[in-house]
Order: structure tokens, then sequence, then C-alpha cells
């Protein structure tokens, strides 16, 4: 028998154009992880209104996702992804008044509209992706894509240690609330400042990218349909139960990854002052380990990617989960270095999790992956929603026991995993 590509040659170019994608939206995700316990420091405020960073960067993917889907339903793949760009590069810009203001609440702004772009980004390219080839090795064909995500996040926290939290004043929090106003006012303006020069940098990227795209010619889906029969469209993936409960799933999953992501940070921060360290040192030093997270991370999906080959989908989804929720056991009643690094282990188990969902959800949906794609991306609303709740927890009970949250998560994924293997079958 034939060996089916994952690639099909005459559509490479095409392909690593809209790979490339995957890593611009993987930078804006974990530049930002940090900064909510910087804009905590910077503006002296608590865990739970500095979590609300995270609520309007995907609160934006959340409100964006539907529009985003049908603009792509009556244009195209290509259209979406360049209107993603824009509004992209438009968020990072709005750095420069938020950051001129010196208030926390223009910056929550500018994510919004930011990640309205990644919304249309995300929108577009998983399903643009997916179609680029045989249907049989679009699950494999999206994790190959997605595995270049982590790359965009390494750099995404390597920018974010070393330009932003290693340049802001060193001041904790508490010394920080001792100050005249007037002191405490200039040493806010001018970390502000720093934050915002990363975000107006990668502007200059996305012009770039969004030319390339805009010139080259890209394929047509072989589904493309620019009718807008909505109303059929959501009643078909509203009785798919694949497609219905992977939509759950999604949501979980990414509150799950988003909470970790976002509080590995305080809690290697905690640990570090345990040990001995000064907050603002321990602080800037606990962004390695959300990189090292995130280098387990990318080594994962390829490895991932490979077992694919061997496993099928749901089965993988569904042992890669049960580890994750074992990894939070040390998490939460173990502490210290045995538990961050159990914490950082979990990223080695979410690996698989986004694309791998993605792919099953939308495996036979054919024309209908276009508004399927928005449900999708609609559910990194659980990215919106739960690290506010984890900030009231890690608030108003403790740090290391918040950690139930992403557990329970990762124990529903674990169950969509087995559900769609043992009891939907899978081909």
């Amino acid at each position: 028998m034939k060996k089916i590509p994952v690639v099909p040659k005459e559509l490479l170019v095409p392909f690593v154009l809209i790979t490339f994608c995957f890593a611009l939206w993987g930078f804006a995700n974990d530049i930002t992880n940090p900064l909510v316990k910087a804009f905590g420091t910077i503006f002296n405020q608590g865990a739970f209104v500095s979590s609300f960073v995270q609520f309007a960067f995907y609160g934006g993917y959340c409100f964006m996702a539907i529009p985003a889907a049908l603009f792509i339903k009556k244009y195209s793949y290509k259209s979406g992804i360049l209107v993603g760009l824009a509004l992209y590069a438009t968020g990072g810009l709005l750095f420069i008044p938020a950051s001129l203001m010196g208030l926390f609440w223009p910056f929550c702004a500018a994510f919004f509209i930011m990640t309205c772009g990644l919304s249309f980004l995300e929108t577009s390219a998983n399903p643009y992706i997916l179609s680029m080839g045989d249907e049989e090795t679009a699950t494999q064909r999206l994790n190959l894509a997605q595995a270049f995500n982590p790359m965009g996040t390494l750099i995404g926290i390597f920018v974010a240690k070393d330009f932003i939290l290693a340049k802001l004043n060193g001041m904790s929090s508490t010394e920080r609330a001792a100050l005249p106003l007037d002191e405490f006012e200039a040493i806010k303006m001018a970390d502000l400042a720093i934050v915002r020069a990363p975000y107006v940098a990668i502007c200059i990227v996305l012009v770039i990218v969004f030319v390339m795209i805009l010139f080259k010619k890209m394929p047509q889906s072989e589904t493309d349909n620019h009718q807008l029969n909505l109303g059929d469209t959501l009643k078909r993936l509203f009785i798919n139960i694949r497609y219905r409960e992977g939509v759950l799933a999604q949501a979980f999953y990414v509150g799950a990854q988003i909470t970790v992501w976002t509080f590995t940070i305080h809690y290697g921060t905690q640990v570090l002052m345990d040990e001995g360290m000064t907050e603002s040192k321990a602080a800037t030093e606990s962004v390695s380990f959300n990189f090292y997270a995130s280098c387990l991370f990318l080594v994962s999906r390829f490895i991932c990617t490979f077992l694919l080959k061997y496993l099928k989908p749901g089965s993988l989804l569904m042992y890669l989960a049960i580890g994750a929720v074992l990894l939070v056991f040390p998490v939460m009643f173990a502490g210290g270095r045995f538990g961050l690094y159990s914490l950082i282990g979990i990223s080695g188990c979410m690996s698989l999790m986004f694309p791998t969902i993605y792919g099953i959800a939308l495996r036979g949906v054919g024309d209908d992956a276009k508004i399927g794609a928005a449900g999708l991306v609609f559910a990194i609303a659980g990215g919106s929603i739960l690290p506010p709740v984890q900030g009231l927890l890690v608030d108003n009970w403790t740090l290391n026991m918040s950690f139930l949250m992403p557990m329970v998560c990762f124990m529903f994924v674990a169950l969509y995993g087995y559900r769609v293997h043992y009891k939907y079958g899978e081909s």
C-alpha cells in the first residue's frame, strides 16, 4: 500500500508559512504568562486582579471565535490569517498608549485586541493545516505544525525573563507599597516602558509575515463553500457527540494549561524564597522553570507526533491525561523542589492535548470544520475563566492546593480520550 505523505510536496511552502503563525501565537501566549506576577508587583495588586491579564487575553479568543469563523466561511482561510496578523499587530502597538497612561486596565484592553487577532489566526490556521493533505494524516499533520508552537513559546519565555523581568526594578511589592506616591509612580512608569518594548518589536515580524502570506498563492480548501448555512451547520455539530464533548475537553485542557503555566511562576517563586532568595530575584529566576517546562513540552510534542504513527489519538490522549493527574499530587502535597519538578513534568503530558483534541473533534465534519473550528477556539475561554478562579484560591486558600483545579480538568480530558477510544471507536 502506498504511504500517504503527512504534507504533500506541492503544499510544503504554504504549510511552512502557516506553521510559522503557530510560533507567533506561542510567543504571545508565553511572553504574557509571567506578566501576571510582574503586573502584581508593578501595580501592587493581588493575584486575583493581576490574573485578569489572562481573563482579557483569553477572553479575546472567546469573543472573536464565532465572528472569525463567519468571516472565514464567507471569504477564505488566507483572509482570516491576514486579518489575524493585522489585529495582533494592532494590539501590540496599543501597548504604547497603555504604558504612557500608567494604568492596568488599558493593558488588558491591548491584550484583548491582540487575542482577537490570535483568535482569527487559530480559527484559520488549525483547520487549514488539517485540510493540507489526506484526512488520514490530518491529526498527525496538525501535531507536526503545533510542534512549532512551543518554539515561539520558548522565545516568549526567554524575552519575558531577560528583556522584561530581569530589567524591572528589583523592589518587592511590600517595599514599593512603603514608597511615597511620586517615587512609586516613577518606578511604575519606568517598568511599564520595559514591558511594552517587546510587544512593539514583534509588530515588525508580524508585518513581514503579513506581506509574505499576502503575496504568496495559497491553496484552496477542498471543502471551500461560502454559503453561510449557520443554523444547519450548528445543528450537525451539536448532534456530533465526538465534537460536542471535544469542545468541552478543549475548554478544560486550555484552562489547565494556562493555570499550570501561569502559576508555575508563583510556585517557583515560593520555593526559591523558602530557600532564602529575595522575592524579586526569585520571581525572575522562577521564569526559568517555565522555560524548562516549555522545552519538555516541545520535545514531547515531537515524540507524541511520532507515537501517533503507532497509537490511536484517543488512547494516547487518555494515558497522558492520566499521567498529568498523577503529577499534580506531588505539587499539592509534597511541595518544595519535588513538587516544582512534578509541575514542570506536567508539560510533557500536556504537549499532545490541544492538537489531538482538535483533530479528533473535527474528524469527518467536512465543510462544517470552518464553524466547528470556532467552537474549539471558543473553548479557549477556559484559559480566560480559570486563572482568576485559581487566583482566588491562591489568595484565600493555599498556592499548593489551588492546583486541584487543573487536576479536575485533566481528569475530564482523560475521560474524553477514554470515550473516543473505547466508546466511539477510532478508525
